[in-house]
């Protein structure tokens, strides 16, 4: 498992990534992302660390110095046009998932093996799934935290992913 965060542009390249590594990944979504995400990707920074890997083209260069603006310091893997391009379109989601690995590599990602803190049955004693209002807490305890809103599934390897400490996790539960 790779320890940062991978930030890519879209929802294909977000595949292409886990289709070749174990990661988390999160999506820009094109150039015009906002504060908001800005926020979130300092906090993850700070946590595990981020990796810039936007596509080979004008928009992701711009994405990835909007990004460094912010978080000079991030990690950045970068793929080659011609290993990116699929049918005159260029973007990460064409990539073979070697090219990724590589260009991930290049970046000195981190692997590290897998925080198990928080399980399914924190999850359930939470009222974070399987109850009633689970999507809402969600969204809470993900706003607290800094991560992002996710599913269930993600929520739980975000929290490990993150290093969110037990007492971090705590704090926010009452929160909510």
């Amino acid at each position: 498992m790779i320890k940062e965060t991978i930030v890519v542009e879209g929802k294909d390249d977000i595949a292409s990534v886990k289709k070749a590594v174990d990661c988390e990944v999160i999506a820009t979504g094109g150039y015009y992302f906002g504060e908001k995400l800005l926020k979130q990707l300092e906090e993850i920074d700070k946590r595990c660390g981020i990796i810039i890997f936007t596509d080979p083209d004008y928009a992701g260069k711009r994405i990835r110095e909007k990004i460094l603006q912010r978080i000079p310091d991030a990690k950045q893997a970068f793929l080659d046009q011609k290993k990116a391009t699929k049918d005159n379109d260029i973007g990460i989601e064409n990539a073979k998932p070697e090219d990724i690995i590589e260009a991930l590599k290049k970046a000195k990602a981190i692997e590290a093996t897998r925080r198990e803190e928080f399980t399914n049955k924190d999850m359930i004693e939470n009222g974070l799934t399987l109850s009633k209002d689970s999507k809402v807490r969600r969204e809470k305890l993900a706003d607290e935290l800094g991560i992002g809103y996710s599913n269930a599934k993600q929520m739980l390897r975000r929290l490990n992913s993150f290093m969110i400490t037990r007492e971090e996790f705590e704090r926010a539960v009452k929160k909510l």
